[in-house]
């Protein structure tokens, strides 16, 4: 399931279920310089990432991995191959575009994509001195940036707290004359900054081998929470204080944990909430918070976690959702947090095709139940 081809005349891939994304985009460079837009894990298989969402820094400019998605071939729940497109089979493949793994295996996507951009500056910021409560002004000025809802679309961004203290790294697809012009440089926090001019393959090594480092190499336990965001649930500098004063004073049980905050909208906002299974169209934040234990995980570690998401929850005026491909075991009602305002039709579907819950995960959508 690792197959490919390209439609010159199209520019439509089809791509093997299968296949990393990291062959992926060698496979649409090799093959006319194309691209679409993906998150930075290399080793991530496209048949989940295009099903889920499939977010990453080219996402407010091209939309998710999953608006690529023309076409699938699909295997479903009794046994069968069917293709499913916006005229063939519609509702399934309304389910396979946010809730992907709950309805059947793709063994085949074909995919819309993009010239590769020319030009690409990577930009970094790291401040480590001092206490998490002195980046107040630095996460809110960052924050505040994101929430702007007519910034630049080619610009992707991601606050990252850590035990040291902040990384922003931002990734903007132009030129420098274009950066600058933007008005973005004079918006984003200065200090110890570093500023690469690049082209999106190196790019998208450089990406991969951040994620590799960061994270497929350590083999070890680890908690994981998430929300999401929409523009009136941002973070005010009240409960941004909060949240810094929690990061200084909690027993955390490790050195190893991380709390990310990632940049979202853009084009992913222009498609109908009803238009697909994702329903994170409205969204301009994630955040995700990691702890990972070495060589268990502690149970302070998994108390600072929760105490931090709970942090971050009560400050706001209402229950925030999540991302499903930022999995959190601990939700209390999981399917209306991943799928909101689509779940409805969702149990629907799966009635229909999957009756007897065959494609089965704890956090996956239910059948609906059949009327008495």
């Amino acid at each position: 399931m690792q197959d490919f081809s390209m439609d010159t005349k199209t520019w439509q891939a089809t791509i093997g279920g299968g296949t990393r994304l990291s062959d992926v985009t060698k496979k649409l460079h090799d093959n006319g310089k194309r691209a679409i837009s993906h998150g930075t894990c290399p080793g991530v298989g496209i048949g989940g990432h295009a099903t889920i969402g499939g977010l990453g820094p080219s996402s407010r400019m091209w939309g998710s991995c999953l608006d690529h998605v023309m076409e699938v071939e699909v295997v479903t729940a009794d046994g069968s191959i069917k293709r499913a497109s916006n005229t063939e089979n519609p509702d399934l493949f309304f389910a396979l575009k946010g809730a992907g793994a709950g309805f059947g295996i793709i063994t085949k996507f074909i995919m819309k994509t993009h010239p590769e951009p020319g030009n690409v500056i990577q930009y970094s910021y790291s401040l480590t001195l001092g206490k998490h409560a002195d980046m107040v002004p630095v996460f809110k000025q960052w924050q505040d940036l994101i929430s702007d809802p007519d910034l630049d679309r080619r610009f992707g961004t991601e606050f990252v707290a850590h035990e040291l203290g902040v990384i922003i790294t931002a990734t903007f697809y132009g030129t420098e004359e274009e950066w600058k012009a933007s008005g973005i440089p004079k918006r984003i926090p200065t200090g110890k900054i570093s500023v690469v001019i690049s082209d999106w393959l190196a790019v998208i090594a450089q990406q991969a081998q951040d994620a590799a480092l960061a994270l497929s190499e350590i083999h070890t336990a680890f908690t994981v929470r998430s929300l999401a965001f929409t523009a009136d649930e941002t973070l005010s500098e009240d409960a941004i204080t909060k949240v810094m004063n929690y990061l200084d004073n909690t027993n955390r049980g490790t050195l190893l944990w991380f709390l990310i905050f990632d940049a979202t909208g853009g084009a992913i906002s222009d498609i109908p909430m009803n238009a697909t299974a994702y329903s994170h169209r409205d969204k301009i934040m994630f955040c995700q918070g990691y702890g990972i234990g070495v060589p268990i995980l502690a149970k302070q570690t998994k108390d600072f976690m929760s105490g931090l998401i709970d942090t971050i929850q009560d400050s706001t005026p209402r229950d925030l959702t999540t991302y499903p491909g930022y999995v959190d075991p601990s939700l209390a009602n999981p399917q209306q947090s991943y799928w909101g305002p689509n779940l409805d039709r969702l149990e629907s579907i799966k009635a229909t095709f999957d009756p007897d819950d065959i494609f089965h995960n704890p956090q996956s959508v239910r059948p609906a139940k059949k009327a008495s």
